[in-house]
Order: C-alpha cells, then sequence, then structure tokens
C-alpha cells in the first residue's frame, strides 16, 4: 500500500493508479487509530504501516459499512484482540447486513456492497451517535453516502477524514454527483439531497485538510469544497 504522510495522519492506499482505495492511521502519542480498513487482503500491509510509525493499533474506526472500508477489519481484529471497533449505531445495522430503513429516513434504497448478514465476526466495541472522541478524533455524523455514515476531525489540526461523503479521485465531488472517470462512489451512494446536506455540514468545518476514502489528500480544500457542493445543488435541482 502507498504511505503518504501529512502531519499526523498517514493515508495508506491500494491501487492508487487503478481504483484507489484508502485508509488511514491517525497517530497519537502513543498508539494508533486507524480509520477504515480498506480490502481484505489488506490487513498485514496495515500493520507493515503501523510497524514503520512505531506505534501499535488501539482502535479501529469506520466510515460507513461498505465492503472497500471494512475489508481488512475482521483479519486485523484477529490478530490485534485488543484494538477497539467503532462504528455509528446506525451504520451498525449495514455491519451486520440489514439494509432495511430506519424511520423517518427518506425511501431509497441502500446501495453498494454491504456485508450479508452474518458474515462479519468482529462486532462493535462502541457505537458512535456523534460527538464522541476517539483519541484526538471527533466523530461527526454524516449522512448520504449511506445512512449512518460518520466522518471524523482532528481536533489538533483540523483535518477531516470525510469517508466517502466526498470524493477526490477523478475530481473532488460530493457523495452521488458522478465523476466519470471515478464513478464509483456516485453508484454507491444512498440518498442525494442528504449528501448535500452533509457537504454543507462539513464544509462548515473549514478543514485544514481533506482525506477521503478514494484519491489523493487535499491541503486547504475550502474552495474545492465549496464548488463541489454549487456543482451537486445545481444537479439535483436540474434533475428534479
Amino acid at each position: 500500500m502507498r504511505f503518504v504522510r501529512e502531519k499526523t495522519i498517514v493515508q495508506l492506499t491500494y491501487l492508487p493508479k487503478l481504483f484507489p482505495v484508502n485508509c488511514y492511521l491517525v497517530e497519537e502519542k502513543d498508539s494508533l487509530t486507524l480509520v477504515d480498513a480498506a480490502m481484505p487482503n489488506n490487513a498485514k500491509a496495515i500493520l507493515q504501516a503501523a510497524e514503520q510509525i512505531g506505534k501499535p493499533i488501539a482502535r479501529i474506526v469506520l466510515t460507513h459499512a461498505h465492503a472497500d472500508h471494512i475489508g481488512a477489519v475482521d483479519g486485523l481484529k484477529a490478530l490485534l484482540p485488543e484494538a477497539r471497533l467503532f462504528i455509528s449505531g446506525r451504520e451498525a445495522r449495514l455491519l451486520a447486513g440489514d439494509v432495511s430503513l430506519a424511520a423517518g429516513e427518506p425511501d431509497a434504497p441502500i446501495r453498494g456492497g454491504v456485508p450479508k448478514p452474518g458474515a462479519m465476526a468482529s462486532k462493535p466495541d462502541e457505537l458512535l451517535q456523534g460527538g464522541e472522541r476517539i483519541g484526538s478524533l471527533l466523530a461527526v455524523p454524516a449522512p448520504g453516502h449511506t445512512p449512518g455514515s460518520m466522518a471524523f476531525i482532528d481536533t489538533r489540526s483540523d483535518a477531516l477524514i470525510a469517508g466517502d461523503a466526498f470524493q477526490t479521485r477523478g475530481g473532488v465531488a460530493v457523495a452521488g454527483q458522478m465523476k466519470l472517470l471515478f464513478p464509483f462512489p456516485a453508484m454507491a451512494t444512498w440518498h442525494k439531497q442528504t449528501s448535500i446536506d452533509t457537504a454543507r455540514k462539513l464544509s462548515a468545518l473549514k478543514a485544514s485538510l481533506l482525506a477521503t476514502g478514494h484519491g489523493e489528500m487535499a491541503a486547504h480544500p475550502q474552495r474545492l469544497l465549496d464548488e463541489a457542493i454549487a456543482n451537486a445543488e445545481r444537479a439535483l435541482a436540474k434533475a428534479k
């Protein structure tokens, strides 16, 4: 996996030139938090990256339950049984294979690859609602791509790990907005209007760095975020 560091955040990328799938190691004083877990065959490479940094992975935090974000969870938990697993309470249903909608949610099908019921051996240790601190990370609800997606902002640097609420591969875009050079996040998005509402909320955090599930990290991303939101709003209005 490609290893790129930005201060306390290390981006690990599987297949960076073909189909980039990112996960992140967030460095704390004595340990690491892994945000997302890429693909099933990436467990060894993630552990090697942690060894390169010289600190243990103490926490595994999931932005959402799509296959390319949870792939190595079971492999890592088998090797790191003390590492605590975090996911939003809503997204835990998808992790368990339940793709039914909750009361009051927009009536749109949940898309993308989620586990079949019983497929995941690992169970969450803690369920997030938003506002929790996981090391230096603050949990921020970010629904849209999936109903229970979460983003995480590093309170030390204002770096935003956004999962698939945005993509940077193929151009910065809000979840649900098609980028022809990399259309897959849009194809797997649950609800476009909710994605736009989330994008506005995340943009208001004035992040110093944007780190997404697919694509390069972007420093000082405010202009890019504002443009992506405006494009998404125009596209959705045109489609109505």
